[in-house]
């Protein structure tokens, strides 16, 4: 009531939605968030252009106030131009169907279909299917096919002009080039029919009254792709499954379980210590700041406050990059940001000069020349879209004005005639990649929710981003090794602590750690984890592996279960080691499952009487068999759930893999980005080979595939045959090795090494003690010069934990302790970057 502002854009932009009919369509949304808040499914703050609405907002349809960030309503619904609005919605990615079925039953199954969607044949896919109608050998046909590059967008008519071997092929052999010909015709064209990942009709009669409709899958669809449906003018509504919100649903809910209850919309969006984080490149997990190239603009940007969030997702970007240093030095330096004229500096000062944004374009159009804003917008799309000759007229109009028009022009508004024109091809320039400031700002609350929880909550924050990601044993890994880079302890699973997903709990000295969960160790299926979950939770804890067979055994617990759950270390707790366990389990499991028939026919026999011996035996009775040593066990864990968590087997090579001069980068860096631009890079990496498969060539000779692990990640390796044949006797799993060779970097695709030196691991090998003994350090001193305190500061930041750093200056002779933010953990990664920078001799652990 007291901000007139708020109060008249919400009576402008309601007279806007009636008058052009949308009333329904505001309802209709309103309606299934609501349903959705009210039965606990997670919605996203907002999308696209629609969060430039106020009327969204006050409906609690977006959670952003447009006016406080100068969104614009008119980007989202324009007078000026009659096309469909578009208010797309975030879900709980696994609970988004509730809310399409609450639609069907809301306005009638007969009201509501999903959209087709038709997959085309792009040009390894059309040189494939026509080589198998024509019916070429499987090889000659892949031959071809893997002769086109795999770029992003590329054609066979591209093909042709980028690669050599194709255009040989086509040039020399009349078969490939009747394939090729073929191929061209059928490029592009649909292949098969899907369902829209997120498009949902509603229509006012029932939908067969418009359109026709068929089933994909049991789902039933339109036969009409998305673009006929809003070309007849027909309902259609996103409802997008986002992973991040059930990432943040989880971490509330474990948040809960420790009581403290919170929502979403709790989480404040200017909390310094939350920059603090971003800006020394701690992002991992952090929605739309993750990656290596992005935590590097984060650290030269430094962002402080919630508009510099907004103006990260938009500039990093291909396009907006180009104004990444331009927009670095502004921020660094706002005295020296120069406006061609006043006016534009209350639009541009959020982004230090720089456009960034399309809402900007509209309102340079809008505050110099006089538009209005639903003409400017058509004048944005004009120029995104490259329409010269209605540019042609606008550049006119934009600078001298049109009185028939209605647009007085900015010379009128005292901004001389040739900064008007240089403003104008500046906004044409940057036009075609400007972005949608409405959608980055919506996004940009999720990513300042998710670093909060992850700064304040990284234990409950990096088990929802675990739970996320459960079968990706990659991320998993990277997970599992962030949290030990946080003091985080990740407990391996146990039978009567962890539940089916990963979990939250307190050590014995009231830490926090993760928990391993039941539904990351292989073969053992959901309803076999409920079951004996349900039976813990009904009668107690388990004392040992009888009292489980006694209790569980049944159909849902077979032989292949119980094998995995105790070589993942299930029953660890009971101090028995795993071999003599695995010795008995199947006898143990037949005499339950016996003991269990006889209990219900009440007939007995000979034999039934010798299983209830084993059946009643307890923990003394296991058989005499030689105990797995630590490194057997590590690998038993790594098999049945992907990862080590009692330890590592490259533990006890830390030292020398920190101090050897070949950490060019550690797997995770290499492996979280995929900057083209590092494509044939040299490196040289220290690690585990974890698998190791060969192939033979068409040339019949051997090669083979690798996976090189290290304590941060893993990433693949190709031998190909003279490497592979020089090198054989190294290469194979389980192997301690050092790799060397260049990196491959391809459009979506994961790096890989192409490797062309392999040495032993072993050589370089400095034993330390077993890591349950091993004494962490307390203490870090390091001797430095004044010019490089800066950046050894910035690197210690990023590696955040208790050991305590103290800084010697030699040439002030001077030694003082570093401020808390600035203690470190005991990470390979970071000791190896700082013995790079100052010299072995200067970094010293006590």
């Amino acid at each position: 009531p007291d901000r007139e502002d708020a109060l008249k854009r919400l009576e402008y932009e309601l007279s806007v939605i009636v008058q052009m009919g949308y009333v329904d369509y505001f309802l209709i949304v309103w309606d299934f968030i609501r349903y959705a808040r009210e039965n606990g499914i997670m919605v996203g703050p907002g999308r696209g252009s629609g969060a430039g609405s106020i009327v969204a907002y006050c409906l609690d349809i977006t959670q952003l106030d447009p006016l406080r960030y100068q969104l614009l309503f008119e980007r989202f619904l324009n007078p000026e131009r009659v096309t469909m609005p578009d208010i797309d919605v975030d879900f709980c990615y696994e609970r988004r169907q509730e809310v399409i079925e609450y639609v069907a039953r809301r306005y009638g199954a007969d009201h509501v279909s999903q959209i087709i969607t038709f997959g085309t044949m792009a040009a390894r896919a059309a040189v494939r299917d026509v080589g198998r109608v024509l019916g070429y050998s499987y090889q000659e046909t892949d031959a071809i096919a893997k002769a086109i590059p795999t770029d992003l967008g590329m054609t066979l008519t591209l093909a042709l002009e980028q690669s050599k071997d194709l255009k040989q092929l086509v040039d020399t052999d009349p078969r490939v080039a009747k394939l090729y010909n073929m191929a061209l015709q059928v490029e592009g064209m649909p292949r098969h029919a899907s369902t829209h990942a997120a498009g949902v009709l509603i229509t006012n009669r029932p939908v067969t009254e418009y359109i026709p409709l068929q089933t994909n899958d049991g789902v039933v669809t339109t036969q009409y792709p998305m673009g006929i449906i809003e070309k007849l003018g027909l309902l259609k509504m996103d409802f997008l499954g986002l992973r991040t919100l059930t990432v943040i649903r989880d971490t509330l809910d474990l948040l809960r379980q420790g009581g403290r209850d919170m929502q979403p919309q709790d989480i404040p969006l200017d909390d310094p210590n939350v920059y603090r984080m971003i800006a020394n490149g701690d992002t991992d997990g952090v929605f739309q700041l993750e990656g290596a190239g992005m935590r590097s603009f984060l650290m030269s940007m430094q962002p402080q406050n919630f508009e510099d969030i907004i103006a990260a997702i938009s500039l990093y970007r291909p396009g907006p990059m180009e104004s990444i240093p331009r927009y670095i030095a502004g921020k660094q330096d706002p005295a020296s940001v120069h406006y061609e004229t006043p006016l534009l500096e209350p639009i541009l000062s959020v982004t230090y000069g720089c456009m960034v944004y399309q809402e900007q374009v509209m309102q340079i159009v809008r505050d110099l020349a006089g538009y209005s804003y639903g003409r400017s917008d058509l004048v944005r799309r004009a120029m995104a879209k490259k329409k010269h000759d209605v540019m042609a007229k606008e550049r006119k109009y934009f600078v001298y004005g049109s009185e028939e028009d209605g647009v007085p022009g900015a010379v009128s508004r005292g901004v001389p005639a040739d900064v008007a024109e240089h403003i104008f091809d500046e906004m044409t320039a940057f036009a075609s990649y400007a972005f949608n400031k409405s959608h980055a700002a919506a996004y940009g609350v999720v990513a300042v929710q998710t670093a909060w929880l992850k700064y304040y909550y990284p234990a409950e924050f990096l088990a929802a981003m675990m739970n996320s990601v459960v079968g990706n044993t990659v991320k998993i890994n990277a997970y599992i090794q962030e949290c030990r880079d946080k003091r985080i302890s990740v407990l391996k699973p146990d039978i009567n602590r962890s539940q089916a997903r990963f979990s939250v709990e307190k050590d014995k000295d009231g830490k926090t750690c993760v928990r391993f969960g039941l539904n990351g160790i292989k073969n053992v299926g959901e309803r076999c984890i409920d079951e004996f979950i349900r039976e813990r939770e009904a009668a107690g804890p388990f004392s040992d592996l009888f009292d489980f067979c006694r209790r569980c055994a049944g159909p849902e617990l077979n032989k292949r279960a119980l094998e995995s759950l105790i070589r993942a270390g299930c029953f660890d707790y009971t101090g028995v080691n795993r071999a003599p366990m695995l010795a008995l389990y199947d006898t143990l499991l037949d005499a339950e499952s016996r003991q269990r028939k006889v209990r219900s026919t009440g007939q007995l026999s000979l034999f039934d009487s010798a299983f209830g011996a084993v059946a009643a035996a307890g923990r003394d009775d296991y058989p005499d068999v030689t105990p797995f040593s630590y490194e057997d066990m590590l690998r038993q864990e790594r098999e049945m759930t992907g990862v080590y968590l009692s330890g590592h087997p490259l533990e006890k090579y830390q030292t020398a893999l920190k101090r050897l001069p070949y950490n060019t980068a550690v797997i995770q860096e290499l492996t979280a980005d995929g900057d083209l631009s590092a494509d044939g890079k040299r490196v040289r990496l220290g690690g585990l080979l974890t698998a190791v498969e060969t192939k033979i060539t068409k040339k019949g000779e051997q090669m083979a595939y690798l996976t090189l692990e290290d304590l941060t990640g893993q990433i693949e390796c190709l031998a190909f045959p003279r490497a592979y044949h020089t090198f054989q006797p190294l290469l194979q799993t389980d192997q301690p090795v050092i790799l060397s060779g260049r990196l491959s970097v391809r459009e979506e695709e994961a790096p890989r090494v192409i490797v062309e030196n392999a040495e032993p691991l072993l050589k370089h090998e400095e034993k330390l003690p077993e890591p349950e003994q091993r004494k962490a350090p307390e203490k870090l001193y390091l001797r430095l010069r004044a010019s490089q305190r800066e950046e050894i500061e910035t690197l210690l930041s990023r590696y955040p934990g208790k050991i305590t750093v103290f800084l010697n200056d030699p040439e002030l002779n001077r030694t003082y302790r570093a401020p808390e933010n600035l203690w470190i953990s005991d990470d390979p990664a970071l000791v190896s970057a700082l013995e790079a920078l100052l010299g072995e001799e200067n970094v010293k652990f006590k």
